[in-house]
């Protein structure tokens, strides 16, 4: 039996010109290079704006037929407003430098465009699978793993354009990426790595079987070498144990390496850092993004007292005006908002950028309360963006860290920690390693406050094995 009921339902939604607004944040500044000039082809009212000086803060002429035709009249007004100067318009520095020449790259097709191909071949992949491969393959780094967690990138896509996907489904999704070519790529762990290679790979079922055991129930003992551990745990012959292990142990640890373009691999600062005369001077690197205006010639054939244009022809108009307006809205905003984030960056590691080291304890949460904006607009702004400062180019995410608090009170960043954890290896006596019980009481000697399961963590965040494997005899 059919029923009609009503529900009041309270949702949270994103207005179109929203959605654009966030995509153009998170683009770093070759992307937004390539963004503009698209939007240039696809809008006929937009325009690069020659000279400069000239604003579009002039009058706007009527958009419409004539109020003798008794139909409605609607104005320019309504969707530019006065004020919106074009984007880079004076009240926008632009740097008039002349551009280095740079030898043309190749044409290469990039590593994560080759995988959404390969991923779109799928029959069984929908538009939401798509999008979520999209995102998944966009946050992979270039060794080929998945840094970021995957409820964040499907939070990300639920706000930004107001889906309802899940983390299992996200899940899935990564599954089958990993299992694409090269296989392995998208892990979050070497662990998980190496069990989607064996996966993929084409050998003997038995083989598989027994090298994806391996991996999944009994990686500690693989990582520590206890090879006889295994072979009695799985009742198997050392012999076949041998064909598992040269297996895995032929198996690509950084799937991504080597696999990425040149041009993925070139980096663009986005922002340029400098001290001038005592205090730090920031400079957004858009150069190389025109300056936009709104057509003129367009303008006039949409006023109304222009009656040799159809009704159809200045509804065309007035919605790429609407569309332009937004455009340029969008970049002013994009701009205003990531000279923010920097600012409170320099603000906050000034003492980084004086010297170039000790960084302090910083997340998105203190930067998202200065600027007045949520952690999810700074994520987007610290995504794929870079500094070029007086110690070098930095990623944006190398100023956030957590801490550890000190004997003094004071909080100690983590990038601090490891650093010291590294020192403290590389000078210990190689016939006597330190463990991690002890690496814990020297610092903590130094007033640092930390736990050996911490100092574990940090050690195997480097790169570096436990003292028993470290011991050269």
């Amino acid at each position: 039996m059919l029923n009609l009921s009503q529900q009041l339902k309270l949702g949270l939604k994103l207005t179109p010109q929203q959605v654009q607004y966030l995509k153009l944040l998170q683009l770093p500044t070759l992307s937004l290079e390539q963004r503009v000039k698209m939007e240039l082809e696809l809008n006929p009212v937009l325009e690069i704006d020659e000279d400069i000086e000239q604003t579009l803060d002039q009058e706007a002429p009527e958009v419409g037929n004539d109020a003798e035709e008794g139909e409605d009249e609607y104005t320019i007004e309504d969707y530019l407003n006065d004020d919106l100067e074009g984007y880079k318009s004076p009240a926008a520095s632009r740097s008039t430098d002349d551009d280095e020449y740079e030898s043309p790259i190749p044409n290469v097709v990039p590593l994560s465009e080759r995988l959404l191909s390969q991923f779109r071949l799928q029959n069984n992949a929908d538009e939401d699978d798509i999008l979520l491969a999209e995102e998944i393959i966009g946050n992979v780094d270039e060794d080929g793993y998945l840094r970021r967690e995957l409820g964040l990138i499907v939070q990300d896509l639920n706000l930004g354009i107001g889906t309802e996907l899940t983390v299992e489904r996200a899940e899935k999704i990564l599954q089958r990426i990993q299992l694409l070519e090269p296989p392995g790529i998208g892990a979050r762990t070497l662990q998980e790595c190496l069990t989607a290679q064996v996966k993929a790979a084409k050998i003997e079922p038995a083989l598989k079987e027994l090298a994806t055991k391996i991996l999944q129930e009994h990686f500690e003992d693989f990582k520590l070498k206890r090879f006889e551990s295994i072979a009695e745990k799985l009742g198997v012959s050392k012999e076949t144990l041998k064909l598992a292990l040269d297996l895995i142990q032929h198996l690509n640890p950084k799937p991504g390496e080597g696999e990425f373009s040149a041009q993925e691999n070139y980096v663009t600062p986005d922002y340029i850092v400098h001290k001038d005369d005592g205090d730090f001077v920031i400079l957004l690197n858009d150069r190389n993004v025109p300056p936009l205006r709104l057509n003129r010639e367009y303008r006039e054939l949409a006023a109304a007292k222009n009656k040799k244009t159809s009704r159809e022809a200045k509804d065309f108009i007035k919605k790429k005006f609407e569309s332009a307006k937004w455009f340029i809205a969008s970049l002013h905003q994009r701009r205003e908002t990531l000279m923010k984030v920097m600012k409170a960056i320099v603000d906050k590691q000034r003492e980084w950028f004086e010297e170039g080291e000790m960084l302090k304890p910083m997340i998105y949460r203190e930067v998202a309360d200065i600027v007045g904006v949520d952690i999810s607009t700074i994520s987007r702004v610290v995504r794929n963006k870079y500094v070029q400062t007086e110690f070098g180019v930095f990623p944006l995410k190398h100023y956030f860290t957590s801490g550890l608090e000190s004997e003094s009170g004071e909080d100690i960043s983590n990038l601090m920690v490891k650093r010291k954890i590294k020192d403290i290896i590389e000078v210990e006596d190689s016939q006597d390693p330190l463990n991690d019980d002890k690496i814990a009481e020297m610092l903590q000697k130094e007033g640092i406050r930390i736990a050996r399961r911490t100092v574990a963590k940090y050690r195997e965040q480097l790169g570096v094995p436990i003292a028993r494997l470290r011991k050269k005899y």
